[in-house]
């Protein structure tokens, strides 16, 4: 992978991860995989012990799940852990499935010789994380690769809105990484991503990106069912 190209995909869907982001990242996964039920009051020097941090990044992270929908502030009280509906999710991921898939389009069409290199470099980097079931590796190349088609979209509005979309979906979007299989199936799915902008084919891109994204959903909807079965 070039420099150049490298330093560009870095830069939208890992930047440097500051206190408060690493906590409301915490935060946001145990909302979204169930360890934090709605209705559970987040108490803040609790959550300062636990991650080592002190209450200031606390009170930003908590700021922070407000925005994304995931926690309810109280005046003078402990935030308490909130979540988007089931239909409300399920508009999200439609609507992410529309970003992406026009992110997709424009990149088959627009992406320059050297980005659809980087690209290529990338889904190949993961192909070795999904024979050492990296989980937590998957999720952050995982967000390179779709980080680099926004970018090879050249719009930067467009790169706004589904940047801005995937912050509301990201704990629900990590969280179906759990299910069995999920890292090869997914990198399957990439692939035709892939092929797909590397013919310069936006209508198969667009078909591709849909799926993929509405497959995430599906995955994530299965993994929460099956722990409302699972014997309390």
């Amino acid at each position: 992978m070039s420099n150049s190209g490298s330093t560009e995909i870095d830069a939208i869907p890992r930047p440097k991860t500051t206190r408060a982001e690493g906590v409301r990242q915490r935060l946001a996964d145990e909302i979204a995989e169930g360890l934090l039920a709605p209705g559970m009051a987040i108490d803040e020097t609790e959550v300062a012990l636990r991650f080592g941090v002190s209450r200031t990044p606390v009170r930003e992270a908590i700021r922070d799940l407000a925005a994304m929908g995931l926690v309810l502030t109280r005046p003078h009280r402990s935030a308490l852990v909130t979540r988007p509906s089931p239909e409300h999710l399920r508009d999200m991921f439609e609507v992410m499935a529309e970003l992406e898939s026009s992110c997709a389009a424009h990149a088959a069409k627009r992406m320059t010789p050297s980005e659809r290199n980087d690209l290529v470099s990338v889904h190949e980097d993961m192909a070795s994380i999904v024979q050492d079931n990296d989980t937590q590796r998957y999720r952050a190349v995982n967000e390179q690769f779709h980080g680099a088609i926004y970018l090879g979209s050249h719009n930067e509005y467009l790169v706004e809105l589904t940047l801005a979309t995937r912050k509301r979906l990201s704990p629900f979007r990590r969280a179906q990484f759990q299910s069995t299989g999920r890292l090869a199936r997914s990198y399957a799915e990439h692939d035709a991503i892939l092929t797909a902008i590397l013919r310069g084919e936006a209508d198969a891109a667009v078909a591709a990106m849909r799926n993929h994204i509405l497959v995430v959903e599906n995955t994530y909807d299965r993994l929460v069912e099956s722990r409302h079965d699972q014997p309390k």
